[in-house]
């Protein structure tokens, strides 16, 4: 390669890949600089080729030995850089100027160099990973509880008194009230199941503050069945359950499904 390689290497716009290189290697002046770093930032493909090119110039600065620095080298250099070979005046600027164009095209010749070089470098393989780690699955959750028929328990004007909801299978009914105040006379409501064409069963005391659940003896689950009717009454407390009731019915609803 001789100086009209040099001049032409210096002439012709770098492209991306040695553009990259040139930056690792610290040759670019400050604003060619500024413009790689703003690339990087902007263009992940450029930023892509600057990091590969750092992985390789890393490897090869790993493999280069130390080397003494010779006697004869620094009065080289302050001749190249325009200086006496030894310590006195400088020589004129326009020496030292032709000196740098010539630096900086044998700093773009060592980059074009060791691009070869590392292109012809193998790439490193892909790192193993450790395979997954096979995790037993987890128990079969048990099916979400079904949702009950709820049978609205409702008031002489219109207005739900009671919600109540119905599980069949097991006998239970639990009662949600709209909280109202006691009743002046002190009666509490008791809860009724009242079967098509039959006589009231009394199922107990039904609050009418909070929910609670009611359990339907074994003996009456047959009567708790589409077409029957629950209702509320208020009745004394004492003696509950009762034959029949006895007080005012303030609440009722019909079972529709189970």
């Amino acid at each position: 390669m001789d100086e009209r390689d040099f001049e032409q290497f210096d002439q012709d716009p770098p492209g991306d890949d040695l553009q990259a290189a040139e930056y690792v290697l610290g040759v670019q002046a400050g604003d060619e600089r500024r413009r790689s770093e703003a690339r990087m930032a902007a263009e992940p493909a450029f930023a892509a080729l600057v990091a590969q090119w750092e992985y390789r110039f890393a490897a090869l600065i790993a493999e280069i030995a130390p080397v003494p620095v010779p006697a004869h080298l620094w009065p080289r250099l302050r001749t190249h850089l325009g200086w006496l070979a030894v310590e006195g005046a400088r020589a004129p600027l326009t020496q030292r100027v032709s000196f740098w164009r010539g630096a900086t095209a044998a700093a773009l010749a060592t980059a074009a160099a060791l691009a070869v070089v590392a292109v012809l470098r193998p790439m490193p393989g892909p790192v193993p990973t450790t395979p997954p780690v096979a995790v037993a699955p987890d128990p079969v959750a048990p099916p979400a509880e079904q949702p009950k028929p709820v049978v609205v328990l409702v008031r002489d004007d219109g207005q739900t008194g009671w919600l109540a909801a119905v599980d069949a299978a097991t006998g239970a009914v639990t009662m949600t009230p709209v909280p109202t105040p006691g009743d002046p006379d002190g009666r509490v409501g008791e809860l009724w199941l009242i079967p098509q064409g039959g006589a009231p069963l009394s199922l107990g005391f039904v609050s009418s503050e909070r929910a609670h659940t009611v359990g339907v003896p074994d003996a009456l689950r047959a009567h708790l069945a589409v077409g029957s009717t629950l209702a509320i009454s208020l009745e004394p407390e004492a003696g509950i359950p009762h034959a029949a009731p006895t007080g005012p019915v303030v609440a009722q609803g019909s079972i529709l499904t189970l």
